[in-house]
């Protein structure tokens, strides 16, 4: 049915032939001649007809053989893209298996670890900070953006913590990396299969339509895609069409010359306009020039009007009237003309979505309605055209505002259920976000002044979990201020996608916009502050979290979200003694759960009190026997009181809860090597870097767990391929030292130790080995220097004396940072 419907559109295309012989000429141009284009950018105004075009372009390249895939503003970020496009190959006989895959896990440890942040963990927008620090500078396609005004430095110290946090929860180093830069994972495995399929097709042709609105996120992945080998390369045989309003900028694509072909569309001609007239029956003179001066020659509205097929000069009526009004009039069927009305009250449809719109007799029209030209088949569902559905909107608002709401609140009221039966996932859940995000697009749309309130209580939540989310919620907002006449509300929802796609903290600017709103009781805004207080920490900008969580104290002294929150706050800046003051006045709140034992327990270790972290982590583990992470966290600190066999029962029982806790299984090699059973400590290496091959840490304790059994040619093998991973390791550095010198090679471990206090200026056990290796050849005066270096810098920072920082590589507690990973600590 749907392939007659599209079949009964495309007979009526005209115009735009121009266009569509240069897209079919391509094909003719082998792919190494410089004529050759591998991108087509089509580019007009709404309503000029970029759609039809582009539809028409890919009805042209199946004709040539091609595989294609089309999106359009469905999809809101690269990784639903990837999935979009997997699927229109899939309907072809071409399904991409490694991509969906890999999709597949990409989502549910996506869920994973929203679901485990869900209540004081790291949240979505936690991992867009990580993916920012991961990506070092610029955008992040797909995802996020990094802020020139926040220090790259610090947040890629937060991207380690949250990585460390992550490795905790979901094992696999590469989930980690799959979560926090998806696009450096999932992107090498689509070229990889773009290129496998595009060796059986003559072409592959890939449509995105609606650029305007996906270029966001999708302009600087395609670019690299095209332009730069980061991802591998593409098939020479591919070719990309990018559609949408406003002229490209010639900046963002470098020598687009080159291999870039424009197709800029301009509103039909007259004689176009007459001819589409024409081929839909209508002909009398003064019907068509009325057409004309209505539609203005916009192909969407010449089509519509058109279709209605009006005979005579007496269907014309009230010259005043717009193109909308036109069509109206001149379906005969009122049954007809409400459904077509009620219809654009949604955003967009499918034909559950219809039936609860529309009233009387018209629930059975929906096949009807999709058959209108200026109706387009999106993913499943329908979608008005702009031009058209913003007319009829105003028609219905303006002719009766009573009807106008009771329509809202119908399709509301629809959505609200249809979030209910989607259980209790909340935002990170797409089964409840989406009716959840429609359902406030409709009471807004009821009732702006009214509703507004809840939907501000929503976007704290929204911005918790990632741009991406955040963006469809703000979208939300301006769209219902312009379809419902409300100024001030489109022009807010306006600035917060503004600061959305400015900013590069996750959503705080935009909690900063929402304290200022009237709305808001002092419930609210302690939440509100919470929210950006937990995103200020993800970027370490900690006394700005610190200041957040004190007004959030301010409005509500029994906060015990704000205590804790605070406490791992204090306890990041080191002020241990706060931190634990925070969390008495927590456990008062929250007597009997095991949150303030934890992070209490959590609390004396990093300070180094290893006794009391024992007795707290042993309370927080009698309230939750369950938690691999407290085992895993007492363990270590049963391991640095000299407890060896005690630890190992920790760590045992942890690996019992989780076998493929990657943090747990490391230290415990660490703890089987300094006792001597080589055989059992290397087994757990072999399963850690089955799990996280590309774990530097594994390998750095691999080389110890050598060093320990005086294998020293295999720890230097082991710290180098360590170093190859990660150059800047300083406390491989310092190890492999040992091991160099242990085997005579003194220079080589003299040059080691200096990377290493290059690369730490605290690293106090550095400057200590050093110190011993410059007396040993003779040179006491160079080793007096270092022995002082060591004791400034242990006196001043607090430094560990040992060889390996007390911590290192430290699990992640749900809201607790780890310690940056396998560097040492000052």
């Amino acid at each position: 049915m749907q392939e007659l419907i599209r079949r009964r559109k495309r007979a009526g295309f005209v115009g735009r032939r121009d266009e569509l012989a240069e897209f079919q000429r391509n094909f003719d141009v082998p792919v190494d001649d410089e004529r050759h284009r591998f991108v087509f950018r089509v580019h007009g105004n709404a309503g000029v007809g970029k759609t039809f075009l582009v539809r028409e372009l890919e009805q042209a390249a199946l004709e040539r053989g091609a595989l294609t895939a089309y999106t359009d503003e469905g999809v809101d970020s690269v990784p639903e893209a990837l999935g979009a496009i997997s699927v229109r190959f899939a309907r072809q006989g071409w399904p991409l298996k490694a991509l969906d895959k890999i999709l597949a896990t990409y989502r549910q440890r996506r869920y994973e670890a929203e679901a485990a942040g869900a209540g004081s963990g790291p949240s979505a927008g936690a991992v867009v900070a990580a993916q920012a620090g991961l990506a070092g500078v610029g955008l992040v396609p797909g995802v996020g953006v990094l802020a020139s005004t926040v220090d790259p430095v610090q947040l890629a110290e937060g991207a380690e913590r949250l990585r460390a946090a992550l490795s905790a929860r979901l094992g696999r180093q590469e989930d980690v990396q799959l979560v926090l830069d998806p696009l450096r994972v999932l992107t090498p495995v689509f070229v990889e299969e773009l290129g496998r399929v595009a060796a059986h097709v003559p072409w592959v042709v890939l449509f995105f339509d609606t650029y305007e609105r996906t270029g966001a996120f999708l302009d600087g992945w395609l670019r690299d895609l095209v332009t730069t080998d980061r991802y591998g390369g593409l098939p020479a045989n591919a070719v990309l069409t990018l559609s949408g309003q406003g002229r490209p900028d010639p900046l963002r694509w470098p020598a687009a010359a080159d291999y870039v072909a424009d197709l800029p569309l301009d509103p039909f001609t007259e004689e176009e306009a007459r001819q589409l007239l024409a081929s839909k029956g209508v002909l009398d003179e003064e019907v068509v020039r009325d057409v004309l001066r209505l539609s203005g020659r916009l192909p969407v509205l010449v089509s519509t009007l058109a279709g209605s097929r009006p005979a005579t000069p007496g269907d014309i009526g009230d010259p005043s009237a717009t193109a909308v009004e036109r069509f109206l009039k001149w379906e005969p069927d009122p049954v007809r003309r409400s459904a077509a009305l009620e219809g654009a009250l949604p955003r967009r449809l499918d034909e559950d979505v219809f039936r609860a719109a529309v009233s009387g007799d018209a629930a059975g029209l929906f096949d009807w309605l999709r058959s209108l030209p200026f109706v387009r088949d999106q993913g499943g569902r329908i979608k008005y055209h702009d031009v058209v559905r913003a007319p009829m909107q105003r028609l219905q608002r303006t002719a009766s505002p009573q009807r106008w709401r009771a329509g809202h609140e119908r399709l509301a009221a629809w959505y609200a259920q249809e979030r209910a039966a989607a259980g209790d996932g909340r935002w990170r859940d797409e089964t409840w976000r989406e009716p959840r995000l429609e359902e406030l697009y409709h009471r807004l749309c009821a009732d702006p002044a009214g509703a507004f309130g809840d939907v501000l209580r929503d976007g704290i939540e929204a911005c918790r979990q990632g741009t991406v989310t955040a963006r469809r919620w703000a979208r939300v907002i301006a769209e219902a201020g312009e379809d419902a006449n409300r100024e001030p509300l489109r022009k807010w929802g306006a600035a917060c996608l503004a600061a959305l796609e400015a900013e590069r903290r996750h959503g705080i600017d935009v909690l900063g916009m929402m304290l200022a709103r009237p709305e808001l009781t002092d419930e609210d805004r302690v939440a509100v502050h919470i929210a950006r207080a937990w995103g200020y920490f993800r970027t370490e900008a900690y006394e700005e979290s610190l200041a957040d969580y004190r007004r959030a104290l301010t409005l509500d002294a029994s906060s015990a979200d704000a205590y804790h929150g605070r406490a791992v706050a204090h306890r990041a800046v080191g002020d241990h003694a706060a931190a634990l003051a925070d969390l008495d006045r927590l456990e008062e709140l929250e007597p009997g759960r095991p949150r303030a034992p934890r992070e209490r327990g959590e609390t004396h270790r990093r300070a180094g009190r290893y006794d009391e972290a024992v007795a707290e982590l042993g309370r927080a583990l009698a309230l939750d026997p369950g938690d691999a992470l407290i085992l895993g966290s007492r363990g270590q600190a049963k391991a640095q009181l000299g407890c060896a066999a005690a630890a190992l029962e920790d760590f045992d029982r942890a690996l019992l809860i989780d076998p493929d806790y990657g943090w747990a299984l490391v230290r415990r090699a660490h703890v089987r090597g300094l006792l001597g059973d080589t055989e059992d400590a290397l087994a757990d290496l072999d399963h850690a870097e089955r799990l996280s091959p590309s774990w530097a840490w594994v390998l750095g304790e691999r080389g110890d767990v050598y060093r320990f059994a005086g294998r020293y040619e295999e720890a230097v093998a082991a710290y180098g391929r360590a170093l190859a991973l990660d150059p800047g390791y300083a406390w491989a550095l310092g190890s492999r030292a040992v091991a160099l010198a242990e085997l005579g090679r003194t220079t080589e471990a003299l040059a080691d130790l200096d990377r290493a206090v290059a690369l730490v200026p605290g690293y106090v056990w550095a400057y200590q080995q050093r110190a011993r290796l410059h007396r040993a050849q003779g040179r006491e005066e160079a080793a007096l220097a270092d022995l002082a270096r060591a004791a400034q810098a242990g006196t001043a920072q607090g430094i560990p004396r040992g060889p390996l920082p007390a911590d290192e590589g430290d699990p992640a507690y749900p809201g607790v940072p780890p310690e940056p990973g396998p560097t040492p600590r000052p």
